[in-house]
């Protein structure tokens, strides 16, 4: 077992970086035997009493700098949430992953706000994570087939990308899955970013790839479908006969939206 001085030289080398407990009893044992639990948690507080390690919740720290121990909690949770989020995605569901929905499509806009949700796609894991007012949501993809479900996880993954954002890379949905995704609503609460879609599609229209809304719509998001072929109505012809062809060659019906706003 290593003394205190070794351990923190160790620590500091991972400085400006988001550790869990976990992390902190390899350091003290590899083999994390339980004997050393109570002389971790110990050594957590002693950490913490001198400024080596700051708290953002439960089992989880930082490394700070001088500048961090001068922000209040609020401020150092913004500031490193998004190496928390890939903390969490790497502890639960390693590189099988890619993050969607409207943080996705922000991303694509470049707006790297915080989101008070962030979903993550993943394999197998439906979970949500609560860090303060903001949440990290796992969640699966599937369709029905023969009255079975059916992962749809390994085929859509083929439409996201890296991207690094503030030093930490994240796998994002390609824009042309995005704009489907936050045509979806994920919560009976919420509404349809109608601003936000409509934003990007007058941005993009002329880039978008047709072949990924035609292969993912065999599997899934008719709803979105309808959603953007009332939304392009008026914004895009070509996109707007996309849609509509989409949902006539999958026999799906068509949907009014002005109930919505759309």
């Amino acid at each position: 077992m290593k003394d205190f001085n070794k351990i923190v030289n160790i620590l500091w080398r991972k400085w400006w970086k988001v550790i869990l407990k976990k992390e902190i009893f390899e350091i003290v044992d590899p083999e994390c035997k339980k004997k050393y639990a109570g002389f971790t948690d110990k050594l957590i507080y002693r950490l913490k009493a001198e400024w080596h390690i700051l708290w953002i919740k439960a089992w989880v720290y930082i490394i700070p700098n001088s500048e961090d121990r001068q922000l209040n909690s609020v401020d150092l949770l913004e500031k490193y949430y998004l190496q928390l989020v890939k903390k969490y995605i790497i502890e639960y569901v390693g590189s099988s992953y890619y993050i969607s929905g409207v943080k996705s499509l922000q991303f694509h806009m470049k707006d790297f706000s915080i989101p008070e949700k962030i979903y993550v796609m993943n394999r197998w894991l439906s979970k949500k994570v609560k860090v303060g007012s903001y949440e990290i949501i796992f969640k699966t993809i599937s369709t029905k087939y023969q009255g079975k479900s059916i992962s749809l996880y390994q085929k859509f993954s083929q439409f996201s990308k890296k991207v690094e954002l503030d030093w930490v890379t994240l796998k994002i949905s390609w824009l042309e899955l995005a704009l489907l995704e936050s045509a979806l609503v994920d919560d009976m609460y919420e509404w349809i970013n109608v601003e936000l879609l409509t934003k990007t599609i007058k941005k993009y229209a002329k880039v978008l790839d047709y072949s990924v809304f035609e292969e993912v719509g065999k599997y899934k998001y008719n709803m979105s479908v309808n959603r953007l072929k009332e939304l392009t109505k008026n914004l895009d012809k070509n996109l707007y006969l996309l849609f509509l062809d989409i949902i006539k060659k999958n026999g799906w019906c068509f949907v009014g939206e002005w109930l919505r706003g759309i």
